[in-house]
């Protein structure tokens, strides 16, 4: 798409085609502003367009400001009070888009990951919003009038500007650092990025028993943090050869810090110490017959080459100490991690423009009026299962109705 509007004055400039800056884009125009809509990209919306394995888990039905990690963990609450997931079903509702519950209140689409683009794509239309894509955004400056943005093909000029370009997360569809520097040359904080939702790597030596393990999945309990600062998720569990992913990690990476154990109980709802004891009185099996009627034979045989438990002795020849060892690794397995995938696999990546520096109301800079920054680029990071998307929806209708009730 090229410039599509012969004028180069917007009320509001929306840089980043993405779910928050295409929501914030036809808010706003929709309210009869003039809206420009830019974006680096050639095809529209990727990240939208691969989420959810291209069927986009759109939001969750439970999402509210505690699914959220931030510096500042009380700034999403306005935002995601204004605009519910009820409120975005409602949209895709009245564009009759089919979709379906699956784990734990996470919405899909039936279809494609299409059909939500190609709705806020009819939203923008609404709200007579114009295109430029693709349209590299070189820089932004204030000037007497509003900001002067300046793009590979022309210099614009806007009264608002609203950065929507996400985060570091999957470089691959374009990811870059735009939001962070705009707000570093404006004087604006950010909380240090890095990656989240991501999968958790092990150092090689430390990784070699696990891997032939790679494969195996299984619904686990993960912890992390301090006693008094606990974190725990149940979720699967995904062995990989280089590591741990599956949801449970990718939920428990966004809190994990550099250095720091994370605990597995691989049977989370069996007590195996207790068990194992009692199952010396009645039990002639070995320890590896008796585990794999628990767990997968595969991961059974790692589990006890790597804790040092020889799977040919018989439970009923040992002694009660040692099972009750056993058991303990299995129900508590303590795992430094070495690093993360980095954000070539993270999903999203948590920390960005410190959201003390921003009204909870309208996402615009208390620094400079008339900047906005909006999604992923925002110190808000949800967890896994749709709530990263409620946050686009609402940052990006809070900041298009900050802009709408301008005089």
């Amino acid at each position: 798409m090229s410039i599509s509007k012969k004028s180069g004055s917007y009320d509001v400039i929306v840089v980043g085609a993405g779910a928050a800056g295409m929501m914030c884009a036809a808010v706003a125009g929709q309210a009869g502003k003039s809206v420009l809509l830019v974006d680096h990209a050639s095809k529209l919306a990727e990240k939208i367009r691969i989420s959810g394995g291209g069927r986009c888990n759109f939001t969750n039905l439970h999402a509210t400001w505690q699914n959220f990690i931030s510096d500042n963990p009380h700034f999403c609450r306005s935002a995601l009070s204004r605009y519910s997931p009820q409120d975005f079903l409602n949209l895709v509702k009245r564009y009759r888009i089919a979709f379906h519950e699956k784990h734990k209140g996470q919405l899909f689409c039936d279809v494609s990951a299409e059909d939500i683009i190609n709705m806020l794509r009819s939203e923008c239309n609404a709200g007579q919003v114009s295109w430029a894509m693709p349209c590299k955004v070189l820089d932004i400056d204030r000037s007497p009038d509003g900001f002067v943005v300046t793009t590979e093909e022309k210099i614009l000029m806007a009264n608002n500007v609203v950065i929507a370009t996400g985060g570091l997360s999957i470089p691959k569809i374009g990811a870059t650092d735009f939001s962070y520097r705009i707000a570093k040359k404006f004087g604006l904080k950010v909380v240090e990025p890095r990656p989240a939702l991501v999968p958790l790597t092990f150092e090689a030596n430390d990784w070699a028993a696990f891997v032939s393990m790679a494969g195996i999945s299984l619904e686990v309990d993960i912890e992390t943090g301090s006693q008094k600062n606990k974190i725990v998720f149940r979720e699967d569990l995904l062995f990989t050869h280089r590591g741990l992913s599956g949801p449970a990690i990718l939920q428990i990476s966004s809190y994990w810090q550099p250095k720091q154990s994370i605990f597995l109980n691989l049977l989370p709802e069996v007590a195996l110490s207790t068990e194992l004891i009692q199952a010396k009185t009645s039990s002639k099996k070995n320890l590896t017959n008796w585990l794999s009627a628990y767990l997968p034979l595969r991961l059974v045989e790692g589990l006890l080459a790597a804790h040092g438990f020889d799977g040919n002795l018989r439970i009923a020849d040992m002694p009660d100490k040692r099972l009750q060892l056993l058991g303990e690794k299995i129900n508590r397995w303590e795992l430094i991690p070495n690093g993360t995938e980095g954000y070539r696999k993270a999903e999203v990546t948590r920390g960005g423009v410190d959201t003390r520096e921003l009204s909870q109301q309208s996402m615009m800079s208390k620094k400079v009026p008339g900047l906005f920054f909006v999604g992923e680029a925002v110190d808000v990071t949800g967890w896994l299962g749709g709530f990263n998307f409620q946050w686009a929806w609402a940052s990006g209708v809070a900041a298009g109705q900050g802009i709408a009730e301008q005089i």
